[in-house]
């Protein structure tokens, strides 16, 4: 590769592993249940980081007033609300629910609504369209808004494309690539669709805080590649992509959980995701790839140190998420 080419995916490299992941993508999740006309019990499901929760809330139309005062708790990495509401002879029908503060943030917010008579209305929020108007008429499950979500969460989701962009650095040759992508999509579809339909369960802490030393290992390889050491994941890469993206699925499934899924199109819900994942992937890896071809011709002597840079780099983020995450699961226990 030209020195410009290693230029661009090292300062990519270090784009991708602020370490703060300053701005949130996982989904929230608001559900209204009518118990009896115009009653609603409502659940709320907002992503938070330790003690911070992200400052979003759901708002209803005027006609709706409050029956019970909320009740919060944390759970994991997301608080849940609970209260009771009534919103007058009309209940929901025609009420309108806005999420205040989604604008200025980069989550989407599933909203169910369960009527006693068996309508269900489902959307999806964005901070583009923060409102929804309901009719008790029905609509149908947003299930293609799962495909949008699968995209969004790899895309967003750094700590997935470190370790992609890792291999990227580590692997030569085309077909070695198609291979060790390969491997990872099976890997982390398998176990993607294990935990979501409850085959397994993992608690979602322990699988970030692996998931972030999976990096490290990576991180660790290359640098040991550009040292001039060969070992099974130079000859390989393959294996440990598929072991680890093992690990990866398990991540996948755990943001899926934090919007769940609807009942009666489990299936289609979960492959339209998992399809937005790949899809996510493969346009990380065209653009990766793309720019490779760009700066072909921009041939160069390579510094010594930039590729190293580069493995330190991701090394060190990935480090820091491991101590991040571990010291998470230790404050809770």
């Amino acid at each position: 590769m030209s020195f410009y080419l290693r230029g661009f995916l090292f300062l990519l490299s270090m784009w991708l592993s602020v370490p703060a992941l300053a701005h949130e993508v996982r989904p929230a999740m608001l559900q209204l249940t009518e118990t009896s006309p115009g009653q609603f019990d409502v659940f709320w499901k907002v992503p938070a980081r330790g003690d911070r929760v992200l400052p979003i809330a759901p708002a209803f139309s005027s006609r709706c007033q409050q029956i019970t005062p909320p009740a919060s708790r944390m759970d994991g990495s997301a608080q849940i609300s609970r209260w009771s509401m009534h919103c007058g002879e009309r209940g929901m029908d025609g009420a309108e629910v806005r999420i205040d503060g989604l604008t200025g943030t980069m989550i989407d917010v599933l909203v169910r609504v369960e009527f006693t008579s068996g309508v269900v209305v489902s959307r999806i929020l964005r901070p583009n369209a923060p409102t929804l108007e309901v009719s008790a008429s029905g609509s149908d499950a947003p299930i293609w808004g799962y495909l949008t979500l699968g995209i969004e969460h790899i895309l967003f989701g750094i700590d997935h494309l470190l370790f992609v962009l890792g291999l990227l650095l580590i692997v030569r040759g085309t077909w070695l690539l198609v291979k060790t992508i390969t491997a990872f999509t099976v890997a982390h579809s398998i176990t993607l669709g294990l935990a979501t339909l409850g085959f397994v369960t993992v608690p979602q802490a322990p699988v970030e805080a692996v998931i972030a030393l999976s990096i490290v290992f990576v991180a660790s390889e290359l640098a040991r590649q550009r040292e001039g050491q060969v070992d099974v994941m130079t000859r390989y890469p393959w294996i440990v992509a598929f072991i680890f993206g093992l690990l990866h699925g398990f991540g996948f499934a755990s943001a899926l959980a934090q919007v769940g899924l609807p009942q009666t199109e489990i299936p289609l819900a979960l492959l339209l995701f998992n399809v937005g994942v790949e899809l996510g992937q493969l346009m990380f890896v065209g653009a990766v790839m793309s720019l490779i071809w760009l700066f072909h011709r921009a041939l160069g002597p390579t510094p010594q140190w930039l590729p190293r840079a580069a493995a330190y780099g991701i090394g060190s983020v990935a480090a820091f998420w491991v101590i991040e995450r571990i010291a998470a699961i230790a404050a809770v226990t």
